[in-house]
């Protein structure tokens, strides 16, 4: 996963100074969008983000996958967490006092208790723990896949479920890199999350990989709790659909949103 750190000239920043944190992949990835109206997004983020928009809405997104190669800087394998799903609940964002994208969590799901812990302590993100699978169904003569995904959340006052089958459809030249001014740059070309800690402060987690790999994608949802929970109504359109098979991730620290994002001297070798 090293040479990743080598390819940073698509970053609309540079590589942050300091040494990462965390390395995962993320793997099979179904993103599903729907159009927002901008005021019901705005009303549900934090003092400090304002809604980035695309074509005169807002976006929420829902993102199943699962993830492997989970390594702490530093520190042995997290017990059980080897690989394990997640999904996300997510839309996109701008710290107002500096412009920066970026991307804010609702909600990420994952199957993996102490995973759950580190991410909630460690990154601030609003992880819960749940109840998942995901399995590769094979179809059709040429050993194609597609995935059948469940979830359940664990712990909760009320149901929070989805369900999906999904898979993708090959990739093409459109999609083989996503451009800037795209909806496909806008919706995943995102290289920072933003999320509060207990005191309430806006923190920004640094993140890096590679322009992401994408394909048209296909699938059927038939259950979805996660936009209902926080009070949103999904509209009564298809969602714009993209499939990602992988792609590997480097962290960094959690910091405060204030702290300058542009990194400055030798950003390559002080991250590795």
């Amino acid at each position: 996963m090293r040479e990743v750190l080598e390819k940073a000239t698509h970053r609309p920043w540079p590589l942050p100074t300091g040494p990462w944190a965390m390395t995962q992949r993320w793997n099979d990835l179904l993103f599903a969008h729907w159009p927002i109206r901008i005021a019901e997004m705005e009303a549900l983020l934090p003092e400090g983000l304002e809604v980035d928009v695309f074509q005169g809405s807002a976006w929420l997104g829902v993102v199943p996958f699962w993830m492997d190669r989970i390594q702490l800087r530093g520190l042995p394998a997290i017990p059980g967490a080897r690989q394990f799903p997640e999904l996300n609940l997510r839309t996109y964002v701008r710290d107002t006092r500096t412009n920066t994208p970026g991307v804010y969590f609702f909600s990420l799901d994952a199957a993996n208790l102490l995973a759950v812990i580190v991410a909630r302590s460690f990154f601030h993100l609003p992880y819960y723990w749940a109840q998942m699978s995901i399995k590769p169904v094979k179809f059709g003569t040429g050993g194609e896949r597609e995935f059948s995904y469940f979830s359940r959340r664990l712990l909760s006052g009320k149901p929070v479920q989805f369900a999906a089958r999904y898979r993708g459809l090959g990739p093409t030249y459109k999609l083989a890199q996503s451009r800037l001014g795209t909806i496909e740059y806008f919706l995943t070309e995102r290289y920072c999350l933003f999320s509060l800690d207990s005191m309430g402060r806006l923190r920004r987690t640094n993140i890096h990989h590679v322009p992401w790999p994408l394909e048209a994608a296909e699938a059927e949802i038939t259950q979805n709790d996660l936009a209902a929970h926080i009070g949103l109504d999904l509209p009564p359109t298809k969602p714009i659909l993209h499939y990602s098979r992988q792609l590997a991730v480097y962290v960094w620290p959690s910091e405060l949103a204030q702290a300058p994002v542009l990194a400055t001297g030798q950003a390559v070798a002080a991250a590795q």
